[in-house]
């Protein structure tokens, strides 16, 4: 879950590092580093905090030189210190590495170097990782490739390692396994870094290592590829990158989080953008339509995912067995692996992730691949782990996502596993072609009435100032809209630090009812379509014991009107697809409190972006 960023070329490096470093700072934000060699000398900075804070004390150091590799950390073995920054020497100090991963056997291999003299700076297992391959290099007498590949044999865990020795100023060499690295291509130049966007202004040519892979990059030549296990040769597949750099950059908007919360719109369209094709009847996704009988005949579908791509699955199992009438059941892929699921040969698992990255998802992948079961990708990046380990799948196409909490990642899940499910409805003849085409035309209209939910911002600005002291809020919802008051909830509790808990609104009398008293905000979502009279039943609940009330209605709605404290409306529009417009309002009610709680709204504490260790 940290930054890397690499350098060797005719350039300066340490401009392409910074701002590359900038451009990951949603990885993982708690410490910074960069190490250049100058051609005599390495220079070396890091400091706890961001990487403005690097910025700052990196003008305290030469700043030359045409290598140099850069980290931005999310801190798992060590506090957040200067100390335990990256980059980390070596003993002699010729090696400096960065690392994003985990060493599990760290401790055991510390022990070793220790007994053969080798002391430590820092607490992390970067640190004894450097040192493990300045032993094996030195022992064994190799060249520094080969002792990366010796060392990364004897450790268990995850990694994504650049390293570089100060002996060799030609040379990086990098190596991957769970944690994403990319290489990019330019004119007698390279790049390195855990995804394309620090580089993206200078190549659209980028290489993705794939796991158990390494490379020596050397100026002048070929990427040379291996195997890390076997040493065999791999040969580097070249991608054309399909980024542009507005997209990573905020566009005038204050945050990047409120920037991709208005992005929706359009990322919604562009996600089935090809594949919807209403005036014909049609859906076409190439996933789908080469592996159908797979899905028409599975036992059940299982989704595995994390966090907001959870509850992205939670709508779909809803949606998966009301059209397609196909059983459905959705994992934590953090525990899924953990607790001996049944898995056959019948079942076909969804795996959903934004970054395609997320370590957890992976190795549920893994576990359902080694039973049999067809695996199916929806992610949003173009050759990421996922993508390449899933036997088939979807992008979702909503543009790169830099606010560390999910937005457009959540809509444009859910759109397309509503063509997945719109798709195997029709051909199994769960519903009529009249409905079929009811639900083609209404969500080609998604996009339009999201735009008409985000005119309700100035409103939800004005109920986030009463609310934002809140210490305690309650977000109900039901059927499809349960998942949207879990999603709800975690989005303020992400950047606002607020205690929110989600809950089906008729699970309140079960429990969470002895918390309401006239200081809790209660946000219900409250739509025309599905179980209205029973919302309005537990609004009344609510109201009966002076809790706060806000709710999301459906235009033109007079029956919550009456009863709540606050409403806010959203444009009508079938059942299922209520969750595209109902989650609009909370994101922006969780953004708004959030800065007026002066949160750091992108990079809230203690979270990264890309989850690439368990």
């Amino acid at each position: 879950m940290c930054g890397i960023v690499g350098y060797i070329g005719h350039r300066e490096a340490f401009p392409v590092i910074i701002k590359g470093l900038q451009r990951l700072e949603y990885r993982g934000y708690d410490s910074a580093g960069v190490a250049l060699f100058d051609g005599s000398e390495i220079n070396l900075v890091k400091t706890k905090g961001k990487v403005e804070d690097l910025k700052n004390k990196a003008k305290g150091i030469s700043q030359k030189g045409s290598l140099g590799i850069g980290h931005t950390r999310w801190a798992t073995h060590g506090v957040p210190n200067d100390v335990n920054s990256h980059p980390h020497y070596s003993n002699s100090g010729d090696l400096v590495i960065i690392h994003n991963g985990i060493i599990e056997n760290y401790e055991s291999i510390k022990k070793e170097l220790t007994k053969r003299g080798y002391t430590f700076e820092s607490d992390t297992d970067t640190e004894v990782l450097v040192n493990l391959i300045e032993e094996v290099k030195k022992t064994e007498d190799v060249k520094l490739g080969q002792a990366v590949q010796i060392a990364l044999n004897q450790v268990v865990g995850a990694y994504a390692i650049a390293v570089f020795d100060k002996k060799k100023p030609d040379e990086i060499v990098v190596a991957k396994l769970g944690s994403p690295l990319a290489i990019g291509i330019g004119e007698n130049e390279f790049f390195i870094a855990s995804d394309a966007s620090p580089f993206i202004e200078f190549t659209n040519n980028a290489v993705y290592l794939e796991d158990e892979e390494m490379a020596i990059i050397r100026l002048g030549k070929e990427i040379k590829l291996r195997k890390i296990k076997d040493d065999a040769v791999a040969y580097p597949r070249i991608l054309e990158l399909q980024m542009n750099l507005e997209e990573i950059e905020k566009g005038g908007y204050d945050h990047f989080m409120l920037k991709e919360i208005y992005e929706q719109p359009r990322a919604i369209k562009d996600t089935y953008r090809g594949r919807l094709l209403a005036d014909q009847g049609l859906i076409r996704m190439a996933g789908i339509d080469q592996n159908l009988e797979k899905f028409l005949n599975a036992n059940r579908i299982i989704i595995v995912a994390c966090g907001t791509s959870w509850h992205a699955g939670l709508v779909a199992e809803y949606i998966f067995e009301d059209l397609a009438r196909i059983p459905v059941e959705v994992e934590y892929a953090s525990e899924f692996r953990y607790r001996n699921p049944v898995i056959t040969e019948n079942d076909v698992l969804i795996a959903i992730s934004q970054s395609g990255e997320t370590a957890d998802t992976l190795a549920a992948i893994k576990l359902a691949k080694e039973k049999g079961a067809f695996v199916f990708g929806v992610c949003n990046v173009v050759g990421s782990s996922i993508a390449r380990e899933s036997d088939a799948g979807a992008y979702t196409h909503a543009g790169p996502e830099i606010g560390v909490a999910s937005t457009k990642a959540f809509t444009t899940q859910i759109t397309v596993l509503t063509l997945i499910a719109l798709k195997l409805a029709k051909e199994k003849g769960a519903f009529s072609q009249i409905q079929y085409h009811e639900y083609l035309t209404e969500l080609e209209t998604i996009p339009a009435k999201v735009e008409k939910a985000l005119e309700s911002n100035p409103l939800i600005e004005i109920i986030s100032n009463v609310y934002k002291d809140s210490s305690n809020c309650l977000y109900l919802g039901r059927g499809y809209n349960f998942p949207v008051a879990l999603e709800g909830a975690l989005k303020l509790k992400e950047i606002s630090y607020i205690h929110a808990e989600g809950y089906p609104a008729a699970e309140m009398k079960h429990g969470p009812i002895a918390l309401i008293d006239e200081q809790m905000p209660v946000f219900v979502i409250a739509t025309k379509r599905g179980h209205y009279e029973k919302v309005v039943s537990n609004i009344q609940e609510i109201k009966s014991r002076k809790g706060k009330i806000i709710a999301i209605v459906t235009e033109g709605d007079e029956q919550v009107t009456e009863l709540a404290d606050h409403v806010i409306e959203v444009p009508e529009t079938l059942e299922s697809l209520t969750p595209l417009l109902t989650t609009i309002p909370l994101q922006l009610l969780s953004y708004h409190i959030a800065v007026m709680r002066e949160c750091n709204v992108d990079q809230p504490r203690n979270l990264a972006k890309s989850v690439t260790v368990e």
